[in-house]
């Protein structure tokens, strides 16, 4: 009696195994050390900045391809890469960037690039199987006048600041169209939205860089050429959080690796600092001597942008990088390739 128990059981314990070996089968993998990984717009401050984090961890599968070798507006093209290439793990960095005056100029350009790029990378990861895709966002997407420390659910909730409103809607359209391919397909497609970045490899062009390259730039110019004085735009009085870019691809490696939510998440350092204070604090990394003169006929942008980034603390990633630290570390860099 006890044997035909024994033997009854082990062929139900047997399906069982079965069943679960079946199932988890079906379940898509964790990113494996040797997982195929694309990193879309590897060159840029953000990819450039994911590549050297993969790599360091150990992963060594990467797909790359320059925006010669591949323009990501173009459908057809996308298509084609993702059959022949067949990533199982995407990072979506890719983007038409620029500060207040390059978005200010070219409005068509900053929404029809973004959304063209959203739609095809993220129906090419759908159509040819990605495991896991994770969209890089902007903090530009809240209101203009949104309570602070910015929290995931105010987005939607008012009017967008106008000078990067065409970008904005770009990246909201993005983490709205990754939500409808997790409910309509059943995808693994998320989205992070990280605050001001800066970092090797970022623009310093004076025309259609961030705040934070662009007075590095100028000032730093100024100290060689030995300028009086460096003119800044506003009064210096908007208040904004930066992160180092390094520090981000930390964040966003961790994400893909433990978060499946359908809440986008903010990335930032939860800390913020007037234009002025941050103008002082690159004068003195770089040592220049000459006055700051700040332009308030100039626009200053959003009054302030902080991040409200418990939602990531709570799953348990924090930065490491301080805003003095990150800001020589780039300065290093920048001065040796100006």
């Amino acid at each position: 009696m006890i044997h035909r128990w024994y033997k009854t059981n082990l062929v139900f314990m047997l399906l069982i195994s079965v069943i679960l070996s079946a199932h988890t089968a079906d379940t898509p993998k964790i990113m494996a050390k040797d997982s195929k990984i694309y990193v879309a717009g590897h060159r840029g401050l953000v990819g450039s900045a994911l590549v050297r984090q993969l790599e360091a961890q150990g992963y060594h599968n990467l797909v790359m391809a320059t925006s010669k070798e591949l323009d990501l507006r173009d459908k057809q093209a996308v298509d084609r890469f993702f059959e022949r290439e067949r990533p199982e793990f995407v990072f979506l960095a890719a983007a038409k960037v620029g500060g207040i005056k390059a978005n200010n100029d070219y409005p068509v350009d900053f929404i029809g690039d973004n959304l063209a790029i959203e739609l095809n990378v993220i129906n090419a990861a759908y159509e040819n199987g990605v495991k896991k895709l994770i969209f890089l966002g902007s903090s530009c997407i809240y209101p203009r006048d949104c309570p602070q420390p910015i929290k995931e659910d105010y987005l939607m909730t008012g009017p967008l600041e106008k000078t990067n409103e065409p970008y904005a809607l770009a990246k909201i359209a993005g983490i709205g169209l990754c939500q409808a391919y997790n409910r309509q397909y059943k995808t693994r497609f998320i989205s992070c939205m990280p605050t001001n970045l800066y970092g090797p490899e970022d623009n310093f062009d004076r025309q259609s860089s961030h705040v934070l390259p662009a007075l590095l730039a100028k000032m730093y110019e100024a100290y060689k050429q030995g300028l009086p004085s460096v003119e800044i735009w506003g009064d210096g009085t908007p208040r904004r959080e930066f992160l180092y870019v390094d520090d981000l691809a930390d964040a966003v490696i961790f994400l893909m690796k433990n978060y499946d939510g359908a809440q986008h998440i903010n990335v930032g350092t939860g800390e913020d600092i007037s234009i002025l204070e941050l103008a002082m604090l690159i004068k003195d990394v770089i040592g220049y001597e000459g006055e700051l003169v700040f332009n308030s006929a100039l626009p200053n942008g959003t009054p302030r942008k902080l991040l409200d980034v418990s939602s990531l603390h709570d799953l348990g990633w924090k930065h490491t990088v301080s805003l003095k630290v990150g800001i020589e570390k780039t300065f290093d860099w920048y001065k040796h390739k100006a």
